[in-house]
């Protein structure tokens, strides 16, 4: 099941470049082709994650670690398209900057989801939470996650939070 996600996750992005390269050469009944498998491909890859446990359940403080994890977004990304647009990409960087903005709105919206849906608290007392060190998630469980949903990396990377 986890390649079947990774497949069709990387299927999302092979379909949105190919989107992008038909409508650059003026093709956009093929871009709207390509889009339209994306986003199919992007609900496949959802479904085959669900399946696979990628994500909790309980799935609110990994929501709150997203939502986190989008706000920062938007300052990197906006850093990267200063660079991107120094090396001489002004149209690219414009383009990065757009969506600089949209990291930081998603976490906004997250913000606003949690205020709305998310327990106050979602972990009872005595239970433990790992932090993962790299990009802060925070895991609720007897033992870290076997790879850190939101980035990747291995249990090791995880430390108990006190």
């Amino acid at each position: 099941m986890a390649a079947m996600a990774a497949g069709e996750a990387n299927g999302v992005m092979m379909y949105y470049a190919l989107a992008r390269l038909a409508k650059e050469q003026g093709l956009n009944d093929a871009a709207a082709t390509f889009i339209e498998s994306a986003n199919q491909e992007a609900v496949h890859a959802g479904f085959y994650a669900t399946l696979n446990g990628r994500y909790p359940k309980d799935f609110w403080n990994f929501v709150r670690s997203v939502g986190k994890a989008e706000t920062k977004g938007e300052a990197q990304v906006k850093e990267l398209a200063d660079k991107v647009r120094a090396a001489g990409f002004a149209k690219a960087a414009d383009e990065m900057e757009i969506f600089a903005k949209q990291e930081g709105h998603h976490g906004v919206v997250i913000d606003e989801l949690l205020k709305k849906y998310a327990p106050e608290n979602s972990v009872a007392p005595g239970q433990k939470v790992f932090v993962c060190s790299i990009c802060g998630y925070e895991h609720v469980g007897d033992a870290p996650p076997e790879v850190c949903p939101l980035c990747g990396q291995p249990a090791s990377k995880f430390v108990e939070k006190v």
